[in-house]
């Protein structure tokens, strides 16, 4: 075991309310400041030698903090991870300097045949043993602590022996590596698979919450998909007050994937999740 894994397992103070950056919004992000305190880029579109996007990058980052969030490090390869995609992603690290490095709790492929989504592991010794070597090994090579979303599933396999949130608490207990907290992505788990979205919320580690991310979901009556293409639904802000209560102020931005609005709609959005964190983490004032 890696002794350094107290060292790594703080997290670092919240920057605040962010927005992922997608090109749609490069214009307003460089015409006038936004009400958005930081910024979450795809690391993958901007793993490439030069061009456009890291030429609008550096100059909108100049004036927003950034994290990076990735998709395609598949975490849990018992191939292991990409040594060659690791290097890419390494040398963005030291190019942007992000607040922190993220990416998905899962697998994405297999023997070098990249499948492009986000598959779920199972909740296994075998598969945690798998997760926790990979992510000693992305720690070792960005020389920083690796934060690792849940995402959301639609099938579970009869290998896991334990909850998610229990694979969850021993992955960071194992590594130090951090966690994203797709507050969807639980609240859309939960229904597809009848647990109760709360136990996942009071079974993982709270200390170790780095991140939230929100987003919108397809709601299609016995199950739920994860689309990222609707605003934050009831559900999933009341799923997100709770996470407040048990996690303290915790850095959250809004996900958008798919039917991207103007930017200024997304802003409104993301002033609710300002507001229901005062309203919750700040006391009501007894009157006089």
């Amino acid at each position: 075991m890696n002794h350094g894994h107290q060292a790594l397992a703080a997290t670092q103070p919240s920057p605040g309310f962010g927005l992922g950056l997608r090109t749609q919004h490069y214009a307003d992000f460089l015409d006038a400041p936004q009400r958005v305190d930081w910024l979450e880029l795809l690391s993958d579109n901007y793993m490439v030698p030069g061009g456009k996007p890291l030429v609008m990058l550096d100059r909108i980052r100049a004036n927003y903090p950034v994290v990076m969030h990735g998709v395609a490090l598949s975490i849990g390869s018992a191939d292991g991870v990409d040594e060659s995609y690791l290097d890419a992603l390494g040398a963005l690290a030291d190019r942007v300097q992000p607040l922190w490095v993220s990416d998905h709790l899962c697998w994405t492929g297999v023997h070098g045949r990249v499948l492009h989504d986000l598959y779920p592991l199972p909740y296994s010794e075998d598969a945690l043993d798998v997760v926790v070597r990979n992510v000693q090994r992305v720690q070792e090579r960005l020389k920083r602590s690796l934060v690792l979303e849940n995402v959301s599933s639609y099938v579970s396999f009869g290998a896991s022996s334990m909850s998610e949130w229990e694979f969850i608490g021993e992955v960071c207990a194992r590594t130090g590596c951090r966690l994203l907290l797709d507050v969807n992505n639980i609240f859309v788990s939960s229904v597809n698979h009848g647990f109760d979205a709360r136990a996942f919320l009071r079974g993982i580690p709270a200390d170790r919450v780095q991140q939230i991310h929100l987003a919108g979901h397809s709601d299609h009556g016995d199950h739920i998909i994860d689309t990222h293409d609707q605003p934050v639904a009831d559900a999933v802000w009341a799923l997100y007050a709770e996470a407040l209560r048990l996690c303290g102020p915790v850095a959250t931005m809004i996900e958008r994937d798919d039917h991207i609005p103007p930017l200024a709609e997304l802003v409104t959005e993301l002033d609710h999740a300002r507001a229901l964190s005062v309203s919750t983490l700040v006391p009501a004032k007894v009157a006089a």
